[in-house]
């Protein structure tokens, strides 16, 4: 049976006051683990290829181009593998928008100005079945690099009620991975779904970033940003960022729409 890992960092740093590491500087040697990292551009999945640096894996970091209709996010992305040192960062082209269904992929309005109250339902920006196949694609890659060790931003605290966010979601794809691979069945290792941020809020995601020296003025969460790239600070991604920074003390750099 398949073990999900919450990935004990997440609560070392509950536990001894969230301080971490810098990413800067660190000697990756030879024979080091190779981990696939999932990596948007956004704070979250930014915040976790840190973690995975700073736990001394050499990170292939996978961004998918899913037919987003903002591609800002891709830049974002090249950027803070470039900032955090990753190994390899490929993108992948999978193109979901072919089926429409949600507004970050078709001509569907983002939905506005919600209050945190109402972010429990499943909003129109949930992409169907964005994030089984997000970890399938690096399932893949990491089956082919001869590594077991996936990193995914998945946050179940502050986030807007998608179902592939949730740890049975994971639990369940772990298991699956371990069933459903040539690696896995002969033996050759156990696939683990590393989700650091889980469990933290976003304030708590926030400090843990600026602790390990993240330039989260690289980073991109906007769901609507402005043709000029510029946040809506409107939508739920913008409005849980702000959130976040503001109640972990600590100034968002990046600029909003006024």
């Amino acid at each position: 049976m398949a073990r999900f890992q919450w990935n004990a960092y997440s609560e070392s740093l509950r536990n001894q006051g969230r301080t971490g590491t810098g990413c800067g500087g660190i000697a990756l040697e030879v024979g080091v683990k190779k981990a696939v990292v999932l990596l948007s551009g956004g704070l979250d999945s930014s915040t976790v290829l840190a973690i995975a640096r700073n736990q001394g894996f050499a990170c292939h970091a996978l961004t998918v181009a899913y037919g987003q209709r903002h591609l800002v996010e891709l830049e974002a992305a090249a950027r803070v593998a470039a900032h955090l040192g990753a190994a390899e960062h490929r993108v992948v082209r999978v193109d979901l928008g072919t089926f429409g269904g949600s507004s970050l992929t078709a001509d569907i309005p983002v939905p506005l100005d919600r209050s945190h109250d109402h972010m429990t339902d499943i909003p129109s920006t949930y992409v169907p079945a964005r994030n089984t196949v997000f970890l399938s694609l690096a399932l893949a890659w990491a089956e082919t690099l001869g590594c077991f060790d996936l990193f995914a931003g998945m946050n179940a605290i502050d986030y807007s009620g998608y179902p592939d966010c949730r740890p049975e979601f994971l639990r369940a794809f772990e298991q699956t991975a371990n069933l459903a691979t040539k690696a896995g069945v002969e033996g050759l290792g156990r696939f683990r779904v590393h989700a650091p941020l889980l469990r933290l809020d976003k304030a708590e995601i926030v400090r843990l970033a600026v602790s390990m020296g993240v330039d989260l003025a690289l980073t991109h969460s906007c769901y609507a940003p402005r043709p000029d790239g510029r946040s809506c600070g409107r939508c739920d991604s913008c409005q849980l960022r702000l959130k976040g920074f503001r109640e972990a003390g600590h100034n968002d750099p990046l600029p909003y729409s006024p």
